[in-house]
C-alpha cells in the first residue's frame, strides 16, 4: 500500500482534495475540525485542552531525563508502564487545575521576583559582561534558539513563580509538634537484638538432579523466556549540525566580519584601583550639616596635599565608609558602574592617572576624596588571537543553520527515494553507518544514542521497512538531530530448540529446585524453633534499627519489627525469593537513647515537611476534585507515541 502510495503521489493528492474539499462544505471548517478532536487530546480540566502533542512531550522528556539518569541500567519495559503514564498524566491535571486556580486567585509575581529568578539561573549568569551587565545579544540568541523572546521568557518565569505561591504557602505552614517528632524519632531508632540462620539455594544445587522430562516439561511451558530476539541489520543516516559541520567552512572574510560586528565580546574593559575618603553627608542631610561635612573635606584634602604619602593613614583615621576606611580606603579593582557612588564617582575616578588624587568629589553619600593607585587600560584581542575560537564558534552557527534550512529536504529525499539512502548521503554529504539492532535498547550503547531511540526502533521493525526494505522516515530523535534507517537483513525473533539450549534450562530447573529446597527445609526448621526456643545454628547477636539495618533484606526487617514486643524471644520466617529462606530470633527490644535538642529539631524540621507535602497533595486532590476533569480515549497510543 505504501509503494502505492509513493509510486501515484500526485493521484492521491488528487483524490484528497476530492473527499475534502466537500466535505468542508457541508460542515464547514470548524465542523471538520471537530471530528478529531477527541483523538488529538488526552483529557481536559475545566474546558481546557491537554493535547497528545503535550502529553507526548512531556513523556518523551521523562523518558529522556531516566535515560540520561541511569545510563546502561535504563529499561524501557520498566520505565513506561501504565502506572507512569498514569502518573504523568496526573501530574499534567494538577499543574493545569493548580494554574486555574491561581488564575482565580489573581496571583502573580513582581517584576523584582522576576528579576531575581533569572539572575539565579546560572546559564544566563554566565552572559554576564566584566562590568556586570547581561550581554543582550547573547541572551536573545540563546532565547530564539527555544523559540522565545525575552518577554515571552520573563512571562513565563513570572507565571511558574505564581504558580508556585499556593504549594510554597503550604510548605512554609507546616509545623510538627515536639511530641511527635520525640515519638517518631525514638520508634525509627529503637533497635532490636536478633540471631538469624540463612537457606541458600547455591547449597542445595549440588543435590539437584532434574531429569530429562523435567527439563523438557521446564522448556515446554518457559519457550519464550529463551528466544532469541529479533535483530535487523541496517544502514542508517544522522543528519545534525555535527554532522554537517565539514560541510561548512567559513571564510577569512565571514571571520573577520563577524569579529568587527562583535569586537565587544573580545574587549575587557579598563579597569583602575582607587582608594578614598568619604566624610558622610546623605542627600537628604540639613545644608547646615553638608557645609560642615564639606568643610572637614576640605581640611582633609589640604592635609592630603601636603603629605600624599600620608593618604592611607588619614583614610584609616577619617573616613567614614566602614567598608574601606580599616584598609586605608583600598576599593579594590573595578570597572565603571561597580561602585555605588554612581556617574560622578565613575567620571571623577577615569579622569585620574595613576598616583592622582582627587579634589572634593560630591555623591548621594556625601564628600569623596579620590586617590588611583593602578590602571588597568582596555584590553581589545587582537583578530589573530581569537581567530580559532571565532571560527569554531561560527562554524557551530552555520551548521546549525545548514541543519534547519536542509532538515526538510532531507525528510522529503529519504522518503521520495525510498529503496536507498544514497542520495541522501550523496547530496548532504552524510555517511551512510551500518549496525545491528534489536527492538529494545542496547545498554551497551551511550543513553543519547539515536540507535536507541525508541521511534526509530518501531520504525525499523515495522512491516514497510522489514518486508519492503523502505527507508524508514526521517526521524526526530531531539537535540537538533535526525535520523533514517533502511532494513539491509532482518532476522526473526525465534526459539531455539531444546537441544541447543538444554544446559540453560537445566541451570534454571536446578536454581528452581534449589531455591524449593531451601524454602522447604527453612519452614520446617522454623517449625522445630517455634517449639524448642533453640538457639542453636543462628549467629551472633545483632543490634538492628530502621535506620541501620546492619544488612538485614528490607523484607525480613519488616518481618522483624512486626513481632509482638510482649512475646520474646520470637521467631519469625522470611521468603527471600531467588535468595532462599531466613530465620531470625528476636531476643530483645533496645531503647533508644535520649535524643538532644539539635537531633530533636532536626527531626521535628524532616517530619514538618514530609506533612507539609502531603498537605500540599491534599490541596492539590480537593482542587481536582472541584474541577471538571474529562479523559480522551486511552493513554496506549499517546505513550506510545511519547516512547517513539
Amino acid at each position: 500500500m505504501l509503494d502505492f502510495f509513493r509510486n501515484h503521489q500526485r493521484l492521491m493528492m488528487f483524490m484528497l482534495i476530492l473527499v475534502i474539499l466537500p466535505g468542508l462544505g457541508f460542515v464547514g471548517i470548524q465542523g471538520f475540525r471537530g471530528f478529531f478532536d477527541e483523538s488529538a487530546n488526552v483529557a481536559s480540566v475545566n474546558g481546557h485542552k491537554i493535547t497528545r502533542v503535550e502529553y507526548d512531550d512531556a513523556m518523551r522528556q521523562q523518558i529522556d531525563r531516566g535515560r540520561q539518569m541511569l545510563g546502561a541500567q535504563f529499561d524501557m519495559k520498566s520505565f513506561d508502564t501504565p502506572e507512569r503514564r498514569r502518573q504523568m498524566l496526573d501530574g499534567m491535571i494538577e499543574q493545569r487545575v493548580l494554574a486555574d486556580e491561581t488564575q482565580r486567585l489573581h496571583l502573580t509575581a513582581s517584576d523584582d521576583a522576576v528579576r531575581r529568578t533569572l539572575m539565579s539561573d546560572p546559564v544566563i549568569s554566565s552572559l554576564k559582561n566584566p562590568d556586570g551587565s547581561i550581554d543582550l545579544d547573547r541572551y536573545k540568541q540563546l532565547l530564539a534558539m527555544q523559540g522565545m523572546t525575552p518577554d515571552q521568557y520573563d512571562e513565563r518565569v513570572r507565571y511558574n513563580l505564581a504558580m508556585q505561591q499556593l504549594p510554597a504557602s503550604i510548605v512554609a505552614s507546616a509545623f510538627t509538634s515536639k511530641t511527635l517528632a520525640q515519638h517518631l524519632t525514638e520508634l525509627a531508632e529503637q533497635q532490636r537484638e536478633v540471631q538469624g540462620i540463612a537457606f541458600h539455594p547455591h547449597d542445595y544445587a549440588a543435590k539437584m538432579q532434574p531429569t530429562d522430562a523435567q527439563l523438557q516439561a521446564y522448556y515446554d511451558a518457559h519457550r519464550n523466556d529463551f528466544a532469541t530476539p529479533a535483530t535487523a541489520t541496517i544502514q542508517y543516516l544522522v543528519m545534525s549540525p555535527a554532522t554537517l559541520s565539514a560541510s561548512v567552512q567559513p571564510s577569512d572574510a565571514d571571520l573577520k566580519k563577524y569579529y568587527d560586528d562583535n569586537i565587544a565580546h573580545f574587549r575587557t574593559e579598563g579597569e583602575v584601583r582607587a582608594s578614598h575618603i568619604l566624610i558622610a553627608a546623605p542627600k537628604d542631610a540639613s545644608a547646615a550639616d553638608k557645609a560642615k561635612a564639606k568643610q572637614k573635606a576640605e581640611e582633609l584634602l589640604a592635609q592630603i596635599k601636603a603629605h600624599p604619602d600620608q593618604f592611607a593613614q588619614i583614610a584609616q583615621q577619617n573616613s567614614q565608609d566602614p567598608g574601606s576606611a580599616a584598609k586605608g580606603g583600598d576599593l579594590g579593582y573595578f570597572g565603571r558602574g561597580m561602585i555605588a557612588g554612581g556617574q560622578t564617582f565613575d567620571d571623577a575616578v577615569f579622569a585620574l592617572k595613576k598616583d592622582e588624587i582627587s579634589g572634593i568629589v560630591q555623591t548621594d553619600f556625601g564628600f569623596h576624596i579620590i586617590k588611583v593607585t593602578d590602571v588597568k587600560p582596555t584590553v581589545t584581542k587582537s583578530f589573530d588571537e581569537v581567530k580559532d575560537q571565532i571560527a569554531k564558534e561560527l562554524k557551530t552557527q552555520l551548521a546549525t543553520k545548514a541543519f534547519t534550512d536542509s532538515s526538510e529536504g532531507f525528510t522529503s529525499l529519504v522518503y521520495e527515494k525510498s529503496k536507498t539512502l544514497q542520495p541522501a548521503a550523496d547530496k548532504f554529504k552524510l555517511q551512510i553507518q551500518t549496525a545491528t539492532v534489536t527492538p529494545q535498547p542496547d545498554p551497551k550503547l551511550p543513553p543519547d544514542s539515536p540507535l536507541n531511540n525508541p521511534k526509530l526502533l518501531a520504525a525499523v521493525f515495522a512491516n514497510d521497512s522489514v518486508s519492503a526494505h523502505n527507508n524508514t522516515q526521517a526521524i526526530d530523535v531531539g537535540n537538533n538531530t535526525l535520523i533514517a534507517a533502511r532494513v539491509a537483513d532482518y532476522k526473526p525473533a525465534a526459539v531455539p530448540a531444546f537441544d541447543a539450549v538444554k544446559d540453560a534450562v537445566r541451570q534454571k530447573v536446578i536454581a528452581e529446585q534449589s531455591n524449593e529446597a531451601a524454602q522447604k527445609d527453612g519452614a520446617a526448621k522454623l517449625a522445630e524453633f517455634e517449639k524448642s526456643k533453640s538457639t542453636a545454628g543462628f549467629s551472633s547477636p545483632l543490634k538492628v534499627s530502621r535506620n541501620d539495618p546492619q544488612g538485614v533484606p528490607p523484607a525480613a526487617l519488616s518481618a522483624i519489627y512486626k513481632v509482638d514486643a510482649q512475646k520474646l524471644p520470637a521467631y519469625v520466617g522470611v521468603d527471600l525469593g531467588d535468595d532462599g529462606y531466613a530465620i531470625y530470633r528476636v531476643n530483645q527490644i533496645v531503647p533508644p537513647a535520649a535524643t538532644d535538642a539539635q537531633h530533636l529539631a532536626a527531626a521535628q524540621q524532616q517530619v514538618a515537611q514530609v506533612d507539609a507535602q502531603a498537605q500540599a497533595e491534599a490541596y492539590l486532590k480537593a482542587l481536582r476534585e472541584r474541577s471538571t476533569v474529562k479523559f480522551y480515549g486511552s493513554l496506549d497510543n499517546a505513550a506510545q507515541t511519547a516512547d517513539q
